[in-house]
């Protein structure tokens, strides 16, 4: 199993927007096997790149007993809003009330290259959009209302994981460019 760290609120890659993916290859397929196995063992329902410390488009997610990955996701969003509440895994046990459209089609690659739409609504919908804002550098408490958001700092600066070190940088198992870094 190659479940990695999960980088927490505070590290710079969270508030990173990563590269797209230009090399689809066993690298790329070893970082969605370890996203997978990080977002498992976590347990959550999705897990973008950069919050493994790898700044590139790619995420996972494990909706209604299905998992799935999508490369260099384009989304398209419906106007109808749900809704509900939402984690992170980089802010643990913290859980907000937060808007999201109803339904998304995304579009992308999966890691052998090849085109992948993916449909939802709901729960599919609210990941798929979560773990896109993640490969924007934006997190969840960005789309609270302010009331919201003030409340929500204030949780994580109590939190006992507030402020712990950020991981030491290592090198990638992963095959990305320095550019991307």
């Amino acid at each position: 199993m190659a479940v990695q760290p999960i980088r927490l609120f505070g590290d710079p890659v969270l508030r990173t927007p990563a590269a797209p993916v230009e090399t689809f290859d066993k690298e790329l397929r070893r970082l969605v096997r370890d996203l997978t196995e990080t977002m498992i063992d976590a347990p959550g329902a999705g897990l973008a790149a950069p919050q493994i410390g790898v700044s590139l488009r790619v995420f996972t997610y494990w909706v209604d007993d299905e998992p799935g990955h999508l490369v260099n996701p384009d989304l398209d969003l419906s106007d109808e809003l749900q809704i509900g509440d939402e984690g992170c895994l980089s802010l643990p046990d913290l859980a907000f009330e937060t808007p999201r459209s109803l339904r998304v089609v995304a579009k992308g690659m999966n890691m052998h290259g090849e085109p992948v739409v993916i449909e939802g609504s709901d729960l599919l919908a609210r990941a798929v959009q979560h773990e896109t804002d993640h490969l924007d550098g934006i997190l969840f408490i960005d789309r609270l209302d302010p009331e919201a958001r003030k409340e929500a700092m204030r949780m994580i600066r109590a939190s006992e994981w507030f402020g712990e070190a950020t991981p030491t940088i290592q090198a990638s198992p992963h095959a990305i460019s320095s550019r991307w870094l």
